[in-house]
């Protein structure tokens, strides 16, 4: 069966490389998976993490948007518990105006953040208690019938900006299948509920007027080469760039550094997030891909293409593209 393929951006901003160069590369992945027939490109909130480069993320799809043509761009996603409902609709309902038809907003109730970071951005530590309720405020502003008597989104009002509920536990898909909206699993990087998370949201669904059955996207990395080599030099490189940003401190590390950093204990970090990876050729991915598919019951897969350089990550979509076009003839 054909399956929708999609890609989440992480956006990095790699060692001797600039937030410019690194927002560049983002045009040039999505231009290359709008080439190859991707179904959309997501980018996630994260603050105060040198190497990310989205937490502006409405501000980056606006840009992309301006030098792609088709494929949908989104949020994967908005960690509403950090906003007002009622900036988030007059942000994705003005994309909506300049790009209609291809804005997507998924939604997460986590920090993305740590506590200092929390309090900069003078959130609420109690915040995340209220994401269902927020939920259906964004909602009613977006669809025209507000909850707050006198108070519109504009632009926004009317626009119906598909909301996805983004998730890795249980909770996300109780919400999401009660709400009746599609759910994307994190399972790039929290594989441990994959499984189990899914299959509540399915049993749980209740049709909505934006949706009448489940629909599931599951997160799954990948390095594609043209070597198997490659690809196992690329994974290599990429779980250095992991371990230093998780436990790094914000340091500087020569490879000789993370590789210690990595059997001291954040290598077992590190290969938990990596659970789910399709590595190697085409040959490999496709495999990879097509078994994960069914594991995960998903009907959408959105793949975090994992290079240390911008080459290898515009390599690995289009390899990728190549690899399922593959299988699913």
């Amino acid at each position: 069966m054909h399956i929708p393929l999609s890609v989440l951006d992480l956006a990095p901003i790699a060692r001797g490389e600039t937030v410019s160069s690194s927002i560049a590369a983002s045009v040039a992945l999505a231009q290359r998976a709008e080439e190859h027939g991707y179904q959309r490109v997501w980018y996630a909130e994260h603050h105060n993490m040198p190497s990310i480069a989205s937490s502006a993320t409405s501000v980056l799809i606006a840009h992309v948007g301006a030098q792609t043509s088709r494929i949908r761009l989104g949020a994967g996603g908005v960690m509403l518990p950090n906003h007002a409902p009622l900036t988030i609709a007059e942000q994705f309902g003005t994309l909506d105006a300049m790009y209609p038809g291809r804005i997507d907003l998924g939604l997460g109730r986590a920090p993305g953040s740590d506590q200092n970071t929390m309090y900069a951005l003078r959130r609420d530590p109690n915040s995340a208690d209220t994401f269902p309720q927020d939920v259906l405020e964004l909602q009613g502003y977006l669809t025209g019938s507000s909850r707050v008597p006198g108070v519109d989104a504009i632009p926004g009002k009317g626009s119906d900006v598909p909301l996805y509920v983004l998730g890795s536990s249980l909770f996300g898909a109780h919400l999401a299948a009660a709400l009746g909206l599609p759910y994307a699993f994190a399972s790039h990087f929290a594989p441990q509920a994959l499984e189990a998370a899914v299959a509540t949201y399915r049993r749980e669904f209740q049709p909505s007027t934006q949706l009448d059955a489940p629909y599931v996207i599951a997160g799954v990395n990948v390095i594609a080469a043209d070597t198997v080599r490659q690809a196992e030099e690329n994974l290599q490189a990429v779980r250095r760039t992991m371990a230093v940003g998780l436990f790094g401190r914000g340091r500087s590390f020569t490879d000789e550094e993370a590789d210690l950093l990595l059997e001291q204990g954040a290598g077992q970090h590190v290969s938990s997030m990596f659970t789910y990876a399709a590595i190697g050729t085409p040959r490999e991915i496709g495999d990879y891909l097509d078994g994960f598919r069914k594991q995960a019951d998903a009907d959408e897969l959105i793949v975090a293409h994992q290079a240390p350089t911008t080459e290898g990550r515009l390599r690995s979509v289009t390899l990728t593209a190549e690899a399922m076009a593959a299988v699913d003839v």
